[in-house]
């Protein structure tokens, strides 16, 4: 018994050796993935935007610390800014591909200059294209599918993604003659096409996290396995750590290279073992030394285009408010001037402007071409068509449809008023229109001053499709900077163009127990008083400052404001005592 004891312990002994001796055999390879999303052609870095000279540096430094390092790119990166938008692009593929970017996938805005200006662009760059859902007519692929590429005896597969919305997030001509596929059932078919030949799988995806959009990049992780990484783009979403879904790992950096992403995945044996997610923060780089060739690229560029944006095309005496989130939302000044600009120079019943076409808000004093460029960055031209009471009413309807989440379909208005209840179910939630002086008649008709965009049924305006254009004009930025300088800012103010009926709150009764008797206090004087002040609609600080013989400096710093331009209604100023 002994001895049969004996040669078990011998055995295990042997295997455990041999386990361990195994185990210290197996190589951990670390592959680091950077990443950038919806950088829309910032180039240059500023106060919360690294710029693609320091990001250069960065990658320089990451291939430094670990040969395997990848670089891609989750779209909305060739449009946006006028320094590249005046190249049609062009301008953005040089700097990506000297910063050393290996893929990119293609966003909605990335189409905006046309699909053919795309292919053009596609061609002319060293940084591959990858989409596995945008078919053309015969249902080929028209960007290259995935990628297998081998990095530190790892096998990677990478395929790309595009956002159904780019059917009508860019112009529908821009996409004319293309379908985007179900983003699940491409993942799969990609998933089964790469999971025998490759180690890990990344899905580069412009898809987004807003749970108003078709699909998500969520949805996606929870519906197909096997997918290792997403890495994310279009709901400018800031992911700090990631977010683990499904066991995949879904990395997003916000927007405007305001943040630079590291994915790190260690792979043994074939198998990913560990990924985990972090972002470098634009004010974290400080110390970090812009990179002097993409430097002198980027001056380069700035030189050439340096005389259009410089000239002076208006001014403006008061802050104009195009914040994204405002302008997606809500009547902001700019909103209204936007609209009453385009209605003034069409001669139309009403104007529009989506809140998706206001970019930028501007501060008091002059208005350069390329603030303005800037400010509507699409090129889009203005056009009249005349249209039913009754599409009317659905084109406001369409407009309040996601409230309160910001959409670019949000409309400013120009010519009417309306109100809407959130409360009610989407569809019915508009209650009141105004045009001019009188009801709104579903069966008249009305003109309608609107960007060409909208005119082909984008942002999902599909009921201005049926209706011609019966007169066309000049683009928005001429418009809007020829409007500005006749007009000035009169009549622009937050004044209810656009009402939300607030949902009024049911008090609940709270017992309330007897007060005791206040103790004997010793009278003391009376000290100066603080004034608190509500907001109501159309104030802004220095008018309310004029009210109380202060300044709006003393204001804003006595209430810590962040922004002193920026106050809402209801919000409470506090007036300090004399």
């Amino acid at each position: 018994m002994k001895k049969v004891t004996s040669l078990v312990l011998v055995a295990l002994l042997i295997l455990s050796s041999f386990s361990f001796a195994f185990a210290a055999d197996v190589e951990t390879t670390k592959i680091t993935i950077i990443h950038t999303n919806d950088t829309h052609a910032r180039l240059e870095s500023t106060a919360t935007e690294l710029g693609f000279a320091k990001i250069a540096t960065l990658i320089k430094e990451a291939k430094v610390a670990n040969p395997n390092t990848l670089v891609l790119d989750a779209g909305d990166t060739l449009h946006g800014m006028p320094i590249v938008n005046i190249s049609k692009g062009e301008n953005a593929i040089k700097v990506l591909e000297a910063a050393g970017y290996d893929y990119m996938t293609l966003g909605n805005h990335d189409f905006n200059y046309g699909k053919e200006r795309l292919f053009e662009l596609k061609d002319m760059t060293k940084v591959g294209m990858l989409s596995a859902n945008i078919l053309n007519e015969k249902g080929e692929y028209v960007f290259t599918p995935y990628v297998i590429k081998e990095v530190g005896g790892v096998k990677v597969g990478i395929f790309g993604l595009t956002t159904p919305e780019t059917a009508y997030k860019t112009s529908p001509t821009n996409v004319e003659g293309l379908t985007f596929a179900d983003s699940i059932e491409v993942s799969k078919k990609m998933v089964k096409e790469l999971q025998d030949k490759t180690d890990v799988i990344v899905a580069l995806a412009h898809i987004g996290l807003d749970e108003s959009s078709v699909i998500t990049s969520k949805a996606i992780a929870e519906a197909v396995e096997g997918i290792d990484v997403i890495i994310d783009g279009h709901s400018h979403t800031l992911l700090e750590t990631g977010n683990l879904v499904n066991n995949t790992l879904i990395a997003q950096t916000g927007n405007y290279d305001q943040n630079l992403g590291y994915v790190n995945i260690e792979v043994q044996n074939g198998e990913v073992v560990n990924k985990t997610a972090e972002l470098l923060k634009a004010g974290a780089s400080a110390n970090t030394v812009a990179d002097p060739d993409l430097t002198k690229l980027i001056d380069e560029i700035k030189v050439a285009n340096q005389p259009v944006f410089d000239k002076v095309v208006a001014k403006t005496d008061i802050y104009l408010d195009g914040v994204r989130a405002n302008v997606r939302t809500k009547e902001t000044n700019l909103g209204n001037l936007s609209a009453d600009a385009v209605r003034a120079a069409s001669g139309a019943d009403i104007g529009f402007v989506n809140g998706g076409n206001i970019r930028v808000d501007i501060q008091p004093g002059d208005i350069t071409f390329g603030k303005v460029a800037e400010l509507f960055p699409f090129g889009n031209t203005v056009q009249v068509k005349k249209i039913t009471g009754e599409d009317l009413m659905a084109v406001l309807e369409h407009s309040v449809s996601g409230y309160p989440a910001a959409q670019g379909a949000f409309m400013h208005v120009s010519g009417l008023k309306f109100e809407f209840d959130p409360a009610q179910p989407v569809g019915s939630r508009v209650i009141e229109v105004t045009v001019g002086d009188k009801v709104l008649d579903k069966a008249a008709e009305y003109t309608v001053a609107i960007n060409d965009f909208l005119g082909i049924g984008g942002d999902g305006y599909e009921m201005f499709k049926k209706y011609a254009a019966i007169a066309e004009f000049g683009t928005y930025e001429e418009i809007f900077a020829n409007y500005l300088n006749t007009n000035g800012t009169k009549g622009i103010d937050v004044s209810g163009r656009i009402t939300v009926i607030e949902a009024v709150p049911v008090p609940v009764p709270v017992p309330v127990e007897p007060a005791p008797a206040p103790a004997p206090v010793e009278p003391t004087p009376a000290p100066a008083e603080e004034v608190t002040y509500i907001v109501i609609s159309g104030d802004v600080l220095w008018k309310i400052a004029e009210k109380y013989s202060t300044t709006w400096e003393a204001l804003s710093n006595y209430n810590n404001l962040a922004n002193p331009h920026l106050i809402f209604p209801n919000q409470v100023i506090k007036v300090p005592a004399k």
